[in-house]
């Protein structure tokens, strides 16, 4: 994995926090609250092969200041995926990272075989993005082979590249100490951290309603060389109007 000299997490935003907001309300969005950087999801502002979009994408948040962190793509590491497509877009944005996903089930549920296929894929993947000096980072996620930070580890230690890295996030429903076991597990492998407060399941809270977590987590993370981005993604109530505040709060945190 690629490491950084100086330790220094950028506060940014995942744009599939809002969605329906057009690329440059998003620009704007995120400049006027003080953040650095933008993952640009591939479900809606920067989608898989068109080429023309990518590249106005990236010229203008780069024109505003602000720095392309990755590419959040939705490619689930396996035979169905049009992984050329993503990674065109992601070179098209000027992105140094690609999140992709570790397949479509839980580590509970997925066979030998299917641990295979993607372990396999997430290789094939990786080989091609190097070629463009891109990073491939898996999303911690439920439903996938990354739902723990076991799991995870064994996937990720299991593959012969060397460009791929892991996202964190809290787990849904965990509390702060087993969020941070996750996060410690996965330390050497972690490049950015999704920022969110979902408490006590998936209901939408401000940041500062877990803010013992969040100064504990940032704090962790801002020891370790190869994070860089902490990622604001959703906010209550998909308001743009919270963002203000909300990276403010990342922002006290980081600093």
């Amino acid at each position: 994995m690629r490491t950084r000299p100086t330790p220094s997490i950028r506060a940014g935003l995942c744009s599939v926090t809002f969605r329906e907001l057009s690329v440059d309300e998003i620009i704007e969005l995120t400049s006027d609250a003080g953040l650095s950087s933008i993952e640009w999801g591939g479900d809606v502002h920067v989608p898989p092969g068109d080429i023309d979009t990518a590249r106005s994408v990236g010229e203008r948040t780069r024109a505003a200041g602000l720095d392309v962190a990755s590419l959040g793509s939705y490619y689930r590491c396996d035979a169905v995926g049009d992984f050329p497509a993503v990674l065109s877009s992601a070179a098209a944005l000027g992105a140094p990272r690609i999140r992709v996903w570790a397949g479509e089930k839980g580590s509970a549920d997925a066979s030998a075989s299917d641990r295979g296929e993607v372990s396999s894929s997430l290789d094939n993947a990786a080989l091609h993005a190097a070629e463009y000096g891109i990073e491939l980072a898996l999303e911690f996620h439920s439903g996938t082979l990354t739902d723990t930070a076991e799991s995870a580890l064994e996937l990720l230690t299991g593959i012969t590249a060397t460009n791929v890295s892991c996202y964190w996030q809290p787990s849904v429903g965990a509390d702060d100490d087993q969020a941070l076991a996750d996060l410690s597990q996965l330390a050497p492998w972690v490049s950015s951290v999704h920022v969110f407060s979902w408490w006590p399941t998936n209901e939408r809270q401000p940041l500062a309603s877990r803010e013992a977590l969040w100064t504990r987590a940032l704090s962790f993370a801002a020891a370790l060389p190869g994070v860089t981005d902490a990622l604001i993604e959703f906010v209550p109530d998909d308001d743009p109007a919270v963002l203000a505040g909300e990276a403010a709060s990342l922002r006290s945190w980081l600093a």
